[in-house]
């Protein structure tokens, strides 16, 4: 993504303060089915799918870093397996989840580990939970929704409050487009208000009646410093290439296979 689009997409306190009203709030039943069908937007259940993730790092003053993975998931099984393949210091390691427990896989020490889905990707501002189903009609209550503009899209406001343990964050704000149900702006929030991260998702790729994001930028709002008297904070772009729906073999998810991959 061209630095200019970077920053029209994160001049993200002014837009998002001036992003202005276009129409009344919608109904309780109508934001529960819409915050259903986000879900639905973003599992792939009765398929296996696979891709390319691409995650330059940007830290201000110290220039740019490229990780490079590959993922594949199983929604139906709740499984999945992500491989770093560079840089090499890095290659070889991975992450696979199974039976509700993620594990962490360093060649180094030719060992696995408990972690969680908050851990940092190869260091970047991306977590494994950026490339997962999200289940927000489950675990967070609908506390306010707003309709509003977020650059040229119509976009349903949620502020949500997490109303199980499971969740990553307990206070979260979605921007979602009403009528495809995809998520185009994401901000997580501590107990204390206090803004962590913000996910922006300017573009969608269509595959098989399935959209998957083509780009990501993830901004870390507690990492940064100022230069030139402004703030700036680190952030990840990433980029997903080589989609695929093909059935993998069931021996991807499992310790064995990240273990086989890392020789």
């Amino acid at each position: 993504m061209k630095k200019g689009v970077l920053k029209s997409i994160f001049v993200l306190s002014a837009a998002i303060l001036a992003g202005s009203a276009f129409a009344a709030d919608m109904s309780a039943s109508a934001a529960k089915e819409l915050l259903k069908k986000v879900d639905e937007t973003t599992s792939f259940y009765g398929t296996d799918f696979a891709a390319n993730y691409s995650l330059v790092q940007e830290k201000p003053g110290q220039g740019k870093s490229t990780t490079t993975v590959v993922m594949y998931r199983r929604d139906d099984a709740d499984a999945y397996t992500i491989l770093i393949t560079g840089p090499e210091k890095d290659r070889g390691k991975g992450y696979v989840q199974f039976d509700n427990n993620i594990w962490f896989y360093d060649p180094s020490d030719r060992q696995f580990v408990f972690t969680s889905s908050k851990d940092n990707v190869g260091g970047t501002n991306a977590t494994p939970a950026d490339f997962t189903p999200q289940h927000y009609s489950k675990n967070y209550k609908i506390d306010k929704t707003d309709k509003v503009k977020l650059g040229k899209l119509d976009c349903i406001l949620f502020t949500l409050t997490a109303s199980s343990k499971n969740v990553n964050y307990p206070t979260i704000k979605l921007w979602v487009t009403e009528e495809d149900g995809l998520i185009r702006m994401k901000e997580d929030y501590s107990l204390s208000g206090q803004l962590l991260r913000t996910t922006a998702i300017p573009s969608y790729q269509l595959f098989k009646n399935h959209s998957v994001p083509s780009k990501m930028v993830v901004v870390d709002n507690l990492r940064g410093k100022k230069i030139n008297g402004k703030m700036q904070f680190e952030q990840t772009q990433i980029t997903i290439s080589n989609v695929s729906f093909d059935k993998q073999k069931d021996s991807v998810y499992t310790k064995k296979y990240v273990e086989m991959q890392s020789r």
